[in-house]
């Protein structure tokens, strides 16, 4: 039986198994959005689509031109606000056992915000999906980023902003190489020969992830320090910078954000969910 004969066969009985039913339809969902980041950014790099790259929103519209279009962009939008009432659910339930200590309440805030993270992303998927058109710019985020930056000490704020988000791309490279990522994969249940290459799978995904939240991070950086709206970037930005670098660094980078997204597919059919 496939991943997603098996995500679609589930039936929620309480409560607690519809949540896990939810969230793995949203690692499902958050796979399939990077796989296709990924695979844009890989035909980019090999002179393909005219070297143009593609952040989160970019990708999903791909989906589009799919026969059964719709649908999947439905299927997307779902699974991703799976994603987000996960996060949430861990945010609020305390299901990793983090307390409610400052640094505890700190991790559960961060759940929280992961999820909203995607809030728009499942928002564009859904309104692609039922009326065909949607807006794709990136325009709200320097909108926001501007008025940030027109309070007193915006500039203070936006960089601060900028050395979190790389320092959450470090944690994501320190969680791949000390092994904490593969905690949330049911390993137990994959075939043996099989165990070792989703770990290295997910090894070099968090990497490549790390990385380029590291350059998002540099982005809002820049901004805060040349008080500039127009400095900050998303992914399809950091995608731009390591293609400056040459073709065969936004290529690896690309293989990684691919990798990632297996991983997460494989997360969506050997869960640790506790619930």
């Amino acid at each position: 039986m496939s991943a997603s004969d098996t995500l679609l066969s589930a039936v929620p009985s309480s409560p607690s198994s519809g949540i896990r039913t939810l969230a793995r339809f949203g690692f499902a969902a958050k796979g399939v959005v990077y796989l296709l980041i990924g695979l844009l950014a890989l035909l980019a790099a090999t002179g393909q689509r005219g070297g143009q790259t593609a952040d989160k929103k970019q990708a999903v519209q791909t989906l589009q031109d799919l026969p059964g279009g719709p649908v999947l962009l439905g299927l997307i939008a779902f699974g991703l606000l799976g994603y987000i009432v996960w996060r949430f659910t861990q945010a609020t339930l305390d299901t990793e056992n983090k307390g409610s200590d400052a640094k505890g309440l700190g991790r559960r805030i961060g759940y929280a915000a992961s999820g909203l993270l995607y809030a728009s992303l499942a928002w564009y998927a859904a309104q692609l999906a039922w009326k065909g058109s949607a807006d794709s710019s990136s325009n709200g985020q320097q909108t926001l980023t501007a008025t940030i930056l027109s309070w007193p000490a915006g500039e203070w704020i936006i960089m601060a902003v900028g050395l979190a988000i790389i320092g959450t791309g470090l944690y994501q490279i320190y969680r791949a190489y000390s092994g904490k990522f593969h905690k949330h994969v049911n390993a137990s249940g994959l075939p043996a020969n099989q165990q070792n290459i989703v770990y290295r799978t997910g090894q070099v995904g968090y990497t490549a992830r790390g990385i380029v939240m590291g350059i998002i991070g540099y982005f809002f950086v820049q901004a805060g320090r040349q008080s500039s709206a127009q400095a900050v970037g998303t992914t399809d930005e950091a995608f731009d910078l390591l293609a400056t670098m040459g073709p065969g660094v936004l290529a690896v980078v690309a293989l990684g954000l691919m990798a990632y997204g297996v991983y997460m597919l494989v997360q969506a059919r050997y869960p640790v969910l506790r619930i």
